[in-house]
Order: C-alpha cells, then structure tokens, then sequence
C-alpha cells in the first residue's frame, strides 16, 4: 500500500466519488487536438534566458488574462517553478522521462522542465489564449502542445508508454485531475502537482485524520505520497485566497489489490458518504443490512481505515453480496 511522506511541513469526485469541487464549466465540450497557430510576430525573446510573468523586460509581459472560470493562478517566482520542476525524478538521456504538463499557462514552470535533458515535456492546455502565447515563445515545445481539456483526453491513446504528470493544477479541477490519474495508474508511475493546500493535506493525510477522506484512501492504495512543501498566496497572479502545497506522488509495488477493486471504490465511497456516521450504518445504506452480521469495523468511522482495512472490509462485504 501507498507510504505517506511529509517534507518539510507548513513553513511560511468523478466516477470513483462525489467530487466536492466544481468543474470548470469551460472544461467541457472541447475536443482534444493538436493545433498549429500562425506565429505571427514573434517578440524577441533572449534564447536560454527563463521569464518571470511579471518581468518588465518579459516580451508579450502580461499578454494572457488569468480567468476565473478556469481557475487560473499564474505562478510568479522563478525559484519555486524551479523547485517544482527539480522534484521530477531524475531521467537519463538514454532514457529520457515523458512528462505531460497540465496547465502550462504562460510557461513559467514549462521553461525549467525544457532545460532538463533528461526529459520530453509535452502539455496540455485548455486556454486558447495560453496556447497561442506558448506556440510563440517557447517554439520547440510547440509539436507536443495539446490544446483541449485534460480530463477529456485519453492517455492510453496519446502516449504508449509511462507518462509522468506535472503542474499547477487548476483549483477547480485539481480533485478531478487525480481522480484521472487514479483510472490511468498503470500508466503513470509519478505525480508532482501543486494544489490547494487542504487538498495537498487530504491526500497525505494517515487514518485517524479529520481530513482522511475517499481521496486519500484511493490514491494512497496505488501510490507513495509526500507532501513537499507549502507556497503562499503572494507568489501568483492574481493571488488566491488559500495557500497552496506540492506534492509528489510515487507508483507503488500494488499492481492489484487484494479484492475487487470496483468493490473497493464503492466501498470508500459509501463509507464516506455519511462520514460522522458508524460504518454500520453508512455501508447498511448502501448494501443492504447483511443478514444482520456485525463486521468489527462497524462500531468504527471511515476515517478511521486504513486501505489494508478498507481491502478486508470489501472482501467481507463480498461475501455476503
């Protein structure tokens, strides 16, 4: 089962659940495509020189509008971007690593993970205004610019071996983006994402938590997680109201687990789904009242369980469908 890390703490659902988080209305209805985009002209830009979005001397400075609907924050420090980038683990150059960018905006994070040579960064993004500003001024990453909606987009089709991911995920997404990576697991063996804050918590987050939660639990059976470190609100335009976190997710040794995995989601799900309930009655509600058997995880709460506990608690309930 997965291993939760914490590096350096605060210092400064889709198919499987209910998501809490909304959807960005824009997100949908896109079809997943590669565009070209005329150049046009190209302000000059000094080769090997990394941009902050906020540098005077940044050509185009201030040429794509952050949009609320997309949950857009643009990261502004060159220092963190970079951090970010470094915490991919190491390819070679033999065998460089495939990295998908989700995001990229206007290239802040994008311009370290290009100078790395032991990566080929692709990226994903829905902003057709980001996406005309990427195509100008980062010209070699243009070829595996995916203009579309990530969450739309069928991995296993665009890329025939592992796939890391990477970014700053959109805030309104960012639970809908590990619930993808959850159903392409097999496909993708690293995650390095910053979200916000209480979502990086969630999902790092041990049994016994308050913020333990159908997250945590699905992505800590198939993965290793730390949490990084925490980034404040003044290092993005425009800054958000909450602070944000990295996290790193690592594949772990479970190819399956010990159980009918589509069981096992609904099992977590419906555990959750009364969470200040006893098990008892949130897994009754869902299943039916099992004959009147008391498993001794009943008396217990979901947040209680662990993914060893939640894999015993579905092959119980298993038996008795």
């Amino acid at each position: 089962m997965g291993k939760v890390r914490s590096c350096s703490h605060d210092n400064g659902n889709n198919r499987f659940a209910n998501n809490t988080e909304p959807a960005a209305k824009a997100s949908y209805g896109y079809n997943c495509r590669m565009r070209s985009h005329a150049s046009g002209e190209t302000p000059e830009r000094i080769p090997g020189k990394t941009y902050n979005v906020n540098e005077p001397d940044n050509p185009a400075n201030n040429s794509v509008r952050a949009k609320k609907h997309l949950g857009q924050h643009f990261l502004t420090d060159l220092n963190i971007a970079r951090k970010i980038a470094d915490s991919l683990t190491d390819g070679t150059h033999e065998a460089p690593t495939t990295v998908l960018e989700v995001g990229p905006g206007m290239g802040v994070l994008t311009q370290f993970l290009l100078q790395r040579q032991d990566l080929i960064v692709h990226a994903a993004e829905i902003d057709t205004e980001s996406v005309a500003y990427l195509h100008r001024h980062y010209p070699d990453l243009a070829p595996r610019l995916i203009e579309g909606d990530f969450l739309q987009m069928n991995l296993a089709e665009m890329f025939s071996g592992p796939v890391s991911i990477i970014g700053n995920f959109p805030y309104n997404i960012s639970s809908q983006i590990f619930f993808k990576i959850l159903e392409n697991r097999d496909l993708v063996p690293e995650v390095v994402g910053m979200v916000q804050k209480e979502v990086a918590v969630r999902i790092a987050e041990p049994p016994g938590s308050r913020e333990y939660g159908i997250l945590s639990v699905l992505l800590q059976a198939w993965y290793d997680i730390e949490y990084l470190f925490t980034v404040n609100e003044n290092v993005f335009n425009p800054p958000p109201k909450v602070k944000s976190a990295v996290i790193r997710l690592r594949r772990n040794n479970t190819d399956k687990l010990d159980c009918d995995e589509k069981l096992f989601i609904k099992v977590v799900k419906a555990s959750f789904g009364q969470r200040r309930k006893m098990l008892r009655n949130s897994l009754r509600s869902a299943f039916g009242d099992f004959n009147g058997e008391e498993h001794p995880f009943f008396p217990m709460r979901a947040e209680q369980l662990s993914v060893s506990d939640f894999v015993r608690l579905t092959n119980w309930i298993a038996e008795r469908k």
